[in-house]
Parts: C-alpha cells; structure tokens; sequence
C-alpha cells in the first residue's frame, strides 16, 4: 500500500456517527431500552466489553435481515464527519473506522463517508434472520490497538503520527497507542486518560489537530 502523511482512527457509534447503532438494530426487536441501558454501562468502563456485546447482540434473536436498511436511513454522521475526512485526504492522510459495532451497517455507511479502511464485528444469522450471536472475534479494546497499528504499519505511518478519536472506555487502548488520543464526546473516565478533550460535538473542531 502506498505510503500516506499520517492516520486518523474514529470509533464509529457516538464518534463518527452520532447513533449507538446496536440501540437501533434493538428497537427493531422492541428491546432498545434495555440494549441501551447496557451500552451505556459498557461505554463507562463498568462491565467486561466482550461479555457485555454478547448479551446485548443475544436480544437481537430474531430480527430480520431486511431489517438493515431501515437501520441505515436512520444513522445520522455527526456534525463535520464529511468535511473533517475530505480535509484529512486534501493533506495526505488516511481516514479510518473501528468499531464495536457491525459490518453490516458500516459496509455502506463507511465508504459514504469517505473512509478508507474500516473493521467492526459481524452478527451471526441464518440468512433470514439474526440468531442473536456474533459471528468471529469480538473487536474489543485490544482489537481496536491492533487495527491502529497494523494500518499504520501498513501504510509507513509512525505512530508519532497516528491520531484516535474516541468516545468509550473500549477507545482507551487504541488512544494511548496513537500519537495523540482525543476524547470525543466522551465519558468522565475517557476524558481523564485522553491527551486532549474536544467539546463541541462537531468534528470540524479536530482539523487543527491534522499534520
């Protein structure tokens, strides 16, 4: 792969989009609250994140694969995520996702928004509905590291000049590899441990921060 300036990584759900995605897929199975409820206990740190994305993705049993396209025309980016990646690829970077959330919502998302390279996890079904498991290795905290390092890696990219941008206590090992780990919207615990806060919930704010 050819050699880029430096690497932007973006946590998707609250970060690049302004959704918690996997609340969405649980509406469609009349379970949002209670998926939300644990998303939130998840995002602070509080319960083990693989374990807590197992029970939550375990009350989307059932739901129908048709039912994505609905999910999709409700994610909305957050506010600057267009601008900020177009500003990213005018000065040589690369944009990337890694989420704790699915491929089968990012696959369209991502690439409509200009990213270059994304990972996520995949939900297990029967090729009509959801079977309420996820299909493959959880991308945790650690997963989230890897990714950075290994497109940085692959791209000639020093860490020096890695940027992560994220939201939720699963950011955290992926911030402290980075160059320069940005709190995003972020809870109390994540905005403690980040090198820099950003506040407005507008991503433009971080193209100061680009090489």
């Amino acid at each position: 792969m050819p050699d880029a300036r430096f690497l932007v990584v973006f946590d998707a759900d609250s970060t690049l989009l302004r959704n918690e995605v996997i609340e969405l897929i649980a509406d469609e199975a009349g379970r949002g609250a209670e998926v939300a409820a644990a998303t939130e206990a998840a995002m602070r740190g509080e319960v083990d994140f693989a374990a807590s994305l197992r029970s939550r993705v375990a009350e989307l049993s059932g739901v129908a694969l048709d039912a994505f396209a609905r999910v999709r025309a409700r994610v909305e980016p957050t506010p600057g995520a267009r601008e900020l990646i177009a500003t990213i690829h005018e000065r040589g970077g690369v944009a990337a996702v890694v989420s704790g959330g699915f491929h089968e919502i990012l696959d369209e998302i991502a690439p409509a928004l200009g990213v270059d390279v994304w990972r996520a996890n995949r939900l297990g079904h029967d090729g009509r509905v959801l079977d309420g498991t996820v299909d493959g290795d959880i991308v945790d905290a650690e997963a989230k590291a890897a990714s950075l390092r290994g497109w940085a890696a692959e791209r000639g990219i020093p860490l020096a000049r890695t940027i992560a941008v994220g939201d939720g206590a699963n950011d955290l090992r992926m911030m402290a590899a980075a160059g320069l780990g940005v709190a995003f919207n972020a809870k109390p615990a994540v905005r403690r441990q980040a090198d820099l806060v950003v506040g407005p919930i507008d991503l433009r704010e971080l193209v100061p921060l680009l090489p």
